[in-house]
């Protein structure tokens, strides 16, 4: 691993693009489109009020056009120019933002750093040499069909703010990826009125479109067995945020920003978080914004994560929850993706009761990684699936696994 992390000032874009409190949404959503960016510091004076997002203004689609943007912002994290790289992914994540200010000694916005400019210089840093992206990857989601209408992404807009959706055709073969910025084409036409009505006419048609008339195509795509790096790489020549893995033309996973920023996250030692901390990432949970429902899911897996920790030392967990049906919110498939100091362990679980399956998926994990502590032993092998850490593995049993849990779609 390295020992010197870029700073926020060796990644960030100085002078970034800023609003008014009192500009009007139709100026953010110009600016967004012509810039291909997602997120706009908000100034009052020279200090940051918050941020407006484009997924923010996604959500509330029907308000009008001259909506100021402040009554839409998203607080942020506030970075330094001095925050290391593996601090700034953390907030990112945490936040679930694409972008952050960075603010000067004076409080003064000084520039702005993305996932973007952090997964740019992600292969220079040597963070997982020897992983594959089939080890990062998160399940390719929802698939949608390119005949279908556009009305279905509305219901899952949590998963497109996390990365684009695949689109298949007939056959399930892959075809082209829908986003949060395609949809926003047909979501936010040029309007000449200025009328409201007229604008609720036109969002209300939107609904109508299909997919494969707004998808971008073809899809940016890598191989099974391409390395993170690798990943990193076409991402970056692409400009965009995610890739998917293909095999035989069909999605198996796709690597979006936030899996490899998690990479660093789980294999770096941040400022302030204990040696024992787990870095934990859900994506795509319904009713995210109760706290009762986090205070139970950090209950959960902090119970299984210190059982976990008698076997290989956890360094980041990441649960992808896809809901099954549209009647109860806890009818959904977990998917969990373990990364330890002995390799990358999954497991998955579907089904109504949600906290049931979330507790199986830690049984599991906990079985998976004694087995591979077993098979290193004299007497036996080397796990297939777990790459084996260099030198001695010295575990504490009781292990703090306090979790620092960064859901997506929070309200």
């Amino acid at each position: 691993m390295p020992v010197d992390w870029p700073v926020a000032r060796d990644l960030m874009t100085p002078q970034p693009i800023t609003l008014a409190p009192d500009a009007p949404l139709s100026r953010a959503i110009g600016l967004m489109r012509s810039r291909r960016i997602h997120e706009i510091p908000v100034l009052r004076g020279s200090r940051v009020a918050g941020m407006i997002t484009f997924e923010s203004i996604a959500r509330r689609s029907n308000l009008p056009f001259s909506t100021k943007v402040e009554h839409l912002l998203v607080l942020p994290p506030l970075l330094t120019p001095t925050t290391p790289y593996p601090e700034i992914a953390e907030q990112l994540l945490a936040a679930g933002l694409r972008a952050a200010p960075v603010m000067g000694k004076r409080g003064e916005l000084v520039g702005v750093v993305s996932r973007t400019d952090l997964v740019r210089v992600f292969p220079d840093l040597g963070i997982a040499p020897r992983a594959r992206v089939e080890e990062v990857a998160s399940p390719p989601g929802v698939l949608v069909r390119e005949n279908e209408t556009c009305g279905r992404l509305f219901a899952q807009i949590r998963l497109l703010e996390e990365h684009p959706l695949p689109v298949v055709d007939r056959k399930g073969r892959l075809v082209g990826a829908v986003g949060v910025a395609d949809l926003g084409r047909v979501l936010w036409r040029p309007i000449t009125s200025g009328k409201r009505d007229a604008q609720r006419k036109d969002r209300t048609n939107a609904y109508s479109v299909e997919v494969g008339t707004i998808m971008h195509s073809p899809p940016v795509t890598v191989d099974a067995g391409t390395s993170p790096d690798d990943a990193a790489r076409r991402m970056t020549h692409e400009r965009v945020s995610s890739v998917f893995v293909v095999e035989d033309g069909r999605p198996t996973g796709v690597v979006a920003q936030g899996d490899l920023l998690g990479l660093a996250v789980g294999q770096a030692t941040v400022p302030g978080r204990a040696v024992g901390d787990v870095y934990v990432q859900v994506h795509g949970l319904r009713g995210s914004g109760s706290p009762e429902i986090l205070s139970e899911i950090d209950r959960v897996l902090a119970r299984g994560l210190r059982r976990i920790s008698r076997h290989a030392r956890p360094l980041l967990l990441t649960l992808n929850v896809t809901p099954q049906g549209t009647h109860r919110s806890d009818d959904a498939q977990v998917q969990a993706r373990l990364n330890t100091d002995r390799g990358s362990f999954y497991a998955s679980r579907s089904g109504w009761n949600f906290f049931a399956g979330i507790a199986d998926l830690m049984d599991e994990l906990e079985v998976q990684t004694r087995r591979a502590r077993e098979l290193r032993s004299p007497r036996g092998r080397t796990s297939r699936r777990a790459v084996p850490a260099e030198g001695d593995l010295s575990v504490d049993p009781e292990l703090d696994a306090r979790i620092r849990t960064a859901t997506r779609g929070r309200e």
